[in-house]
Formats: C-alpha cells, sequence, structure tokens
C-alpha cells in the first residue's frame, strides 16, 4: 500500500490551498483518514481526521478555515485550506488506517508529507 499526497505548494497569506491524499495497492477497506502537519523544530500534530462514515475532527486553530473530506471510492481523502496563516507553514502528511486483506486487522499508512508555506 502507498499513499501519494499532492497540493502543496507556496501561497500568500489569505489564500487558498487543497491537499489531496490516494491511496493504492492491496485495499480491502480505509477506516480513518486525517491529515497532520509539522514545522520545523516542533512534533508534528493532528490538523483534520475524517472517519470511514464521515464524522469529522479539527484542531482548534484551523476550525472554520480548513475542511477535511474524502471519497470511498477512490480511497482518498483532501483537505481543503482557505484563509491560510504564516504560522500554517509546516510540512503536511497525510494518514490513513487500512485493511489489507479483511475486517479487524488495520495498519497506519504515512504519505510522504507536502510543504506548505504561507508568506506574510
Amino acid at each position: 500500500v502507498q499513499l501519494q499526497a499532492s497540493g502543496g505548494g507556496l501561497v500568500q497569506a489569505g489564500g487558498s490551498l487543497r491537499l489531496s491524499c490516494a491511496a493504492s495497492g492491496s485495499i480491502f477497506s480505509i477506516n480513518g483518514m486525517g491529515w497532520y502537519r509539522q514545522a520545523p523544530g516542533k512534533q508534528r500534530e493532528l490538523v483534520a481526521r475524517i472517519t470511514r462514515g464521515g464524522s469529522t475532527n479539527y484542531a482548534d486553530s484551523v476550525k472554520g478555515r480548513f475542511t477535511i473530506s474524502r471519497d470511498n471510492t477512490k480511497n482518498t481523502v483532501s483537505m481543503q485550506m482557505n484563509s491560510l496563516k504564516p504560522e500554517d507553514t509546516a510540512v503536511y502528511y497525510c494518514k490513513m488506517a487500512i485493511s489489507t486483506t479483511g475486517p479487524g486487522i488495520e495498519y497506519i499508512y504515512w504519505g510522504q508529507g507536502t510543504q506548505v508555506t504561507v508568506s506574510s
């Protein structure tokens, strides 16, 4: 199983970006999906997550600005980021909990990371 993230880039404060992450390989089902970020010198932190049924959670710092979504038919998770701030600058990683052979056992997979830079 591989996760391929895309959509990062350089944007001015107040701008928008959309991140996407696609899973490929031997996949039975995908349960939780999420986006994390890690800024220089800081620990990786949860940004947003979404269950298979569509329930979402967001970090307080991004509530009202970021929206996570998923397409279960395409094994993808996306995140629309609006009103970006310089403090959103980080490497963003997607994460998925994937069952590969059947229900019950799942494994955690991470994407390779995509850089988001917000200039002031």
